[in-house]
């Protein structure tokens, strides 16, 4: 069984809160495998597939009472329904639209506990007829992220614990440690995170099968867009195939003239916006200003588009790059790999993560803000990670700003000039600062 640190908020959420959950994101991201590992918390467990069990859906048509809903379920479902013991699990909701709208029923009555889940909901539920707030917390799922990964690999708490001392201290890993996690991390590159692919690297240890795995979540991808995109299908297509080919470009922004001489964003527009609702890619907005917040210098028509899952990313390409990765072979530009690594991380940690671009001054990979801090990151995979012009540029440029400067890299831990040079494999590490307003009160003396 796959270590996931969120089956630990999904069990917290059902301690604390009677609402409902529903787990989104891209499919094979083990929604439904969480979803049953909670069901063995209860007594009862019960679980709907709309997909396998199309007929169900006629369960929510036209209700007006929790009790009209139970009475149907109760007919069709095999394990007693007992209150206080049974928890409900309808999978692949977005065959089933009433029942978002209907669990607030089911909710207020009370009686069982519910978890839905579902892919393709950004694609499939943008037209909810009644998004029920107060009953249904979200939360969504990614591929494992590069910490869950060594876990189940087997690297222990105690290595994790002390690797985040170094983050947190900015003092050097020790070398041998260091050099197996860069391994580990050159792993982690080609079987990424798609819970199936890592399940049969454990298994088998062998890239080759794990690579087939990969394959035929893309054939899924690809079958998903004919079957759910309702128009633009060949352009959607055509966007996720350029994926792999568009980040191995020089400047990694995704050029429309890949697509058509006289391709428009505006043509495309949707393409892009149903393979992000999808959670099949993952796009990175230009920011013109290092500026908090980051979101009001965005630029939408200027981007680069990563894939969800880097072990994805890595098996669209030419065979034969994983035996390359492995061996660390410097001849083989894998920055590209290395970037979309860091950006599903930061999207996972609950990131936005931009790029920052000046036509003069150069291209810093990636942009973040945590609190009143600008991060900017640049993500080296080669030897020369001291150089970083359009780094140095954006920081004499905006002086102002309040900088917290990261190089991931090949290398250990250093601190030169106000920028921190850390191994790429601590971007597990880069996690969004907590909030703490506090107690805030206005003193309304002379307006009572």
């Amino acid at each position: 069984m796959l270590f996931r640190k969120v089956n630990r908020h999904i069990e917290d959420f059902y301690n604390t809160s009677g609402n409902a959950l529903l787990l989104t994101g891209a499919r094979q991201t083990g929604k439904t495998f969480s979803a049953r590992l909670l069901g063995k918390k209860f007594n009862n467990f019960i679980e709907i597939n709309f997909i396998e069990h199309p007929e169900a859906v006629d369960i929510f048509k036209n209700v007006t009472s929790a009790d009209d809903i139970l009475l149907r379920l109760s007919a069709i479902s095999p394990t007693p329904m007992v209150p206080g013991e049974t928890l409900v699990f309808f999978d692949e909701v977005q065959k089933c639209d009433n029942l978002i709208t209907a669990i607030k029923f089911l909710v207020d009555d009370g009686r069982f506990r519910y978890i839905l889940s579902g892919s393709l909901l950004g694609v499939e539920l943008k037209d909810i007829k009644s998004e029920p707030v107060g009953y249904m917390g979200i939360k969504e799922m990614f591929p494992l992220d590069f910490e869950e990964f060594i876990i189940n690999m087997g690297v222990s708490s105690d290595v994790i614990s002390n690797l985040h001392g170094c983050w947190s201290s900015r003092r050097r890993v020790d070398n041998i440690v260091h050099e197996k996690m860069m391994k580990l991390f050159r792993l982690y590159l080609i079987v990424g995170g798609m819970p199936a692919a890592v399940a049969e690297y454990i298994k088998s240890n062998n890239v080759n099968t794990v690579m087939g795995v990969q394959q035929d979540i893309i054939a899924l991808y690809r079958r998903d867009i004919s079957q759910y995109a309702q128009k633009d299908k060949l352009k959607i297509k055509e966007v996720f195939d350029l994926l792999p080919s568009e980040l191995d470009a020089k400047n990694k922004r995704f050029i429309l003239k890949s697509l058509n001489e006289h391709a428009k964003y505006q043509r495309y527009e949707n393409s892009f916006l149903w393979l992000k609702d999808a959670g099949v890619a993952i796009p990175v907005y230009n920011v013109n200003q290092p500026k908090v917040p980051l979101k009001l210098s965005e630029t939408r028509n200027l981007f680069k588009l990563f894939s969800n899952d880097v072990g994805l990313l890595a098996a669209q390409y030419a065979q034969g790059i994983q035996l390359h990765i492995l061996n660390g072979d410097s001849s083989v530009n894998i920055g590209a790999v290395y970037e979309n690594v860091v950006a599903e991380e930061l999207l996972s940690h609950g990131f936005t993560p931009y790029y920052y671009n000046n036509k003069r001054r150069g291209e810093v990979d990636f942009i973040i803000s945590s609190g009143d801090k600008v991060i900017p990151i640049e993500v080296k995979s080669g030897k020369d990670y001291h150089s970083h012009t359009a780094l140095s540029n954006m920081m004499d440029d905006y002086p102002e700003a309040h900088y917290e400067a990261i190089v991931l890299c090949n290398g250990n831990v250093e601190s030169v000039d106000g920028i921190y040079y850390v191994p790429v494999y601590m971007i597990m590490f880069i996690k969004p600062a907590e909030a703490n307003i506090g107690v805030y009160k206005i003193d309304l003396t002379g307006l009572t």
